[in-house]
């Protein structure tokens, strides 16, 4: 570490700050148009932002039914980015994916092969199902993600900016499936989620969504928009309060590194670096959805469970005993104080 690594970051000039104001104007009216589509997920509208914001991918878990291919519909378009969806079965080839070679011939009998772009070839995926696909078409999609980029045919393709992937499982059948290894998973910034609405906004979307009247999103955003406020969200200033937070609770959650010999022992496996630097960037953008130029330890603590929960794995003596991961993630949290 050298004597740059410590010194504290610098504060935002006038003119960020401006700009900071009128990207928070933007978001929150981001925000309140998912909403009005979206009933009774205001959380997961939240957290899906987060991850987009910050620059990240984010699995979104939940029964069917709940909004999923809908928030992801929704959201290319109040942004402003090309979306597409892509149905994951077993049968999907990598190909179907990121694209292939054709062979082509000219007028005057020339042949050569010629590239045709794949759905990834977007700003906004949906992998729907994920889990469904074999893991040779999880690992051409978990590529992409991480290089931002394909490679077919020894040549290299880059995909567009910005581009995320909001993926889909569904908890409850799993038969004929295929879990994500505990690496893909780990490319994934957050893992969101997504639970059944309260009564109130059930019957509010009950009613808007059975009428003559269908209500259509309207875009707030363009990917410029988007592309400015990610740079935004990496020069906010981060207390070092915050950094010791991040630091400990990661490091809290490794088996290897815990002060707590309890969690010691019933985690198996605990997060890497790249939960830390999911969760610094995510306190950010939370921080920045929220009108705040910084991050406080409410983020932290709001986006822990989001970060970690695919992460981390208990112990089969600690699951014996009847430990939840939930129950080990809110144990981590009181640690912060």
């Amino acid at each position: 570490m050298t004597a740059s690594d410590t010194q504290p970051q610098p504060a935002l000039t006038q003119p960020d700050v401006r700009e900071a104001d009128r990207l928070c104007e933007h978001l929150q009216a981001v925000q309140q148009e998912t909403s009005r589509i979206i009933f009774g997920q205001d959380k997961v509208i939240n957290q899906t932002l987060t991850a987009i914001l910050a620059g990240g991918h984010a699995l979104l878990v939940g029964a069917p039914g709940l909004g999923k291919t809908l928030l992801v519909t929704t959201l290319g378009t109040v942004l402003g980015l090309d979306a597409r969806r892509v149905q994951f079965t077993p049968d999907l080839m990598p190909s179907d994916i990121t694209g292939s070679e054709i062979l082509d011939e000219d007028t005057t009998g020339r042949r050569s092969f010629r590239f045709v772009p794949g759905p990834v070839f977007c700003q906004l995926l949906m992998a729907d199902e994920i889990n469904r696909a074999s893991p040779r078409t999880q690992s051409a999609l978990l590529q992409a993600m991480q290089e931002r980029r394909v490679a077919v045919a020894g040549a290299d393709h880059e995909l567009p900016h910005p581009f995320h992937v909001l993926a889909t499982q569904n908890p409850l059948e799993q038969e004929g499936t295929y879990p994500l290894p505990e690496a893909q998973l780990d490319r994934f910034m957050l893992q969101i989620p997504l639970t059944f609405p309260d009564a109130e906004a059930e019957r509010t979307m009950l009613l808007a969504t059975t009428g003559a009247d269908q209500s259509a999103p309207q875009q707030i955003m363009t990917a410029e928009n988007l592309i400015a406020a990610q740079a935004l969200v990496r020069t906010l200033p981060v207390g070092e309060k915050i950094v010791g937070a991040i630091l400990a609770l990661v490091r809290a959650a490794r088996p290897e590194t815990t002060p707590d010999k309890t969690l010691a022992n019933q985690i198996a496996w605990g997060p890497g670096p790249r939960a830390a630097q999911a969760l610094m960037l995510a306190t950010r953008a939370r921080a920045l959805l929220d009108g705040r130029l910084s991050p406080s330890l409410d983020d932290v603590v709001a986006l822990a469970r989001p970060v970690l929960a695919h992460r981390m794995a208990l112990t089969f003596s600690a699951r014996a005993e009847g430990v939840h991961l939930e129950d080990v993630i809110t144990r981590l949290i009181n640690r912060l104080g």
